[in-house]
């Protein structure tokens, strides 16, 4: 059996932990913060899974590949929903507790979704009723946890990964395993307005690319339309949607039925940029949210989590629309892995949001993230002490990242992250632009990290590596697809990826 280090403690880290500790492995749970923080807890809508009778895994599968404007990995697609169901009745056994109503398993309707196929729990708390179920499972197994321990470098020995550098308490401590798996979730904080916590600056990703890992579709961030337009840019689900809310512009127009015929409930990517053009409309104001005709006793039964973050700031959204605006929310690429979460470097895997599967291709489908984790995790737990094969897929990945000659540009002048951020969200942002992307290639350019090993250090040189790998990404798609908008390549490119036919 295998000595396994899992880097990261949400969804896909913890299943990861506890299927290979089921297994006989030896697991460590290393995580940079305590063991349930992470994007997993604040995680609202639910999980999407083909679990009722009135569904199916090949209309699941359409609407992924539907949503995903033609770059997803239809094999990838396929494995994410036929195992989905299985996953989600796993989590269950490890006492997840969803919402039921007198059917059974309660479900909602999500954007992009041709079924009612998303569970949830506590309303709006489904992250954290998972991490709640997934702790407390973790905690149960001969699990080694290391919390507060972050990420510097994943190590290799002959082309192979052999262990984790971590900083703990100011001190490099290198941790050998057979086998290193990467849940470290996704880049939210390379953008000033994200809806991402703290931690997720994208670590596992700069490290597997330092360790020679291929990274893809990197220019592929999606922006989720309705965060909350306050302070922290809380997330405003949407299942609100789903349920019925509708957008509206600063004169209380609602806009959206004009702009796409599933009107609020059209794909991310289309919302988003419609809220955007709204707001430019009416000099940058906010376009709102109403979900007043809900009522008040339902949203505060069906989100409650979203009611109290609306009162807290002022806000009374059972009786006045709300006013939202677009945040950096997902990370659709990542670590290049084949259908089994192994990355280009043997021993080395990934899993969650840190990793680019091809299920979500150049747009997320509406709560795939949680599934995607579980599955994936699942599988790469099955496959931690078995040969890496020459060839394991990941060749599919069509968008690489530069190579390592990127690592070589000349160091310039110390940055500031609040610099960076304010950079990628003005230029690489929810639209982008060739002259806007080169300009911020050079601004990069002038900017080097600060070497000392503490850990906004090394999350500054992983955010400033990212930068530059997703500007570059961006600056090479020349068309616009999904989330990756570029308005002086405003059509799609066929030759990269057609749309799926309808069934």
């Amino acid at each position: 059996m295998a000595a396994v280090v899992v880097v990261g403690s949400g969804l896909a880290g913890l299943l990861a932990a506890v299927r290979a500790a089921d297994a006989g492995h030896r697991v460590t749970v290393v995580t940079k913060g305590p063991l349930d923080e992470g994007s997993t807890r604040y995680a609202q809508g639910g999980i999407a899974a083909a679990l009722f009778a009135d569904d199916s895994v090949d209309a699941h599968v359409l609407d992924t590949l539907r949503a995903g404007a033609g770059h997803c990995d239809p094999a990838a697609v396929r494995v994410l929903c036929e195992e989905g169901p299985a996953r989600v009745r796993d989590l269950i056994r490890f006492g997840a507790r969803f919402d039921r109503d007198e059917s059974g398993l309660a479900r909602g309707l999500e954007a992009a979704h041709s079924r009612a196929r998303v569970v949830h729990a506590g309303g709006d708390a489904t992250g954290a009723e998972l991490m709640r179920a997934l702790v407390a499972t973790v905690r149960s197994r001969a699990v080694e946890l290391v919390e507060h321990a972050m990420l510097a470098d994943v190590l290799t020995c002959r082309g192979r990964a052999c262990g984790v550098r971590l900083l703990i308490d100011g001190q490099l401590v290198d941790r050998p395993a057979d086998a290193v798996v990467l849940a470290t979730g996704g880049t939210g904080q390379l953008f000033g307005r994200t809806t991402n916590p703290a931690v997720a600056t994208g670590d596992g990703v700069a490290a597997a690319w330092r360790a020679g890992a291929r990274v893809a579709d990197l220019e592929f961030t999606q922006f989720h339309p309705t965060a909350l337009a306050t302070p922290g840019a809380p997330l405003i689900s949407e299942a609100v949607r789903g349920e019925g809310a509708v957008l509206r512009d600063a004169s209380g127009e609602r806009f959206m039925p004009s702009r796409h015929p599933l009107a609020e409930l059209a794909p991310r990517d289309v919302v988003a940029r419609e809220v955007a053009a709204a707001m430019r409309r009416h000099d940058a104001a906010p376009a709102y949210l109403d979900a007043t005709a809900l009522g008040g006793a339902f949203l505060a039964r069906r989100f409650p989590g979203i009611y109290a973050a609306t009162r807290a700031a002022g806000f009374d959204w059972s009786r006045e629309p709300v006013p939202v605006t677009p945040a950096a929310h997902y990370a659709m690429g990542g670590i290049a892995t084949d259908l089994w979460g192994r990355t280009s470097v043997p021993g080395l895997f990934a899993v969650g949001e840190c990793a680019r599967t091809g299920v979500h291709g150049a747009n997320r489908l509406a709560s795939n993230s949680l599934l995607e984790a579980a599955v994936f995790a699942d599988r790469a737990a099955r496959v931690l002490d078995a040969p890496f094969p020459a060839a394991h897929g990941v060749v599919r990945a069509r968008q690489d990242a530069p190579g390592p000659a990127l690592a070589t540009r000349a160091a310039g002048e110390p940055f500031s992250r609040a610099a960076l951020q304010d950079l990628m969200w003005t230029r690489a942002g929810l639209e982008r632009s060739g002259d806007g992307l080169a300009e911020a290639s050079a601004r990069l350019d002038e900017w080097t990290a600060d070497p000392a090993p503490t850990v906004s250090a090394i999350e500054d040189a992983n955010l400033l590596l990212l930068a530059r790998l997703t500007v570059d990404a961006a600056l090479a798609r020349r068309e616009s697809r999904g989330a990756h908008h570029r308005l002086d390549h405003p059509d799609r490119d066929p030759a990269l990826g057609a749309l799926p036919e309808a069934a």
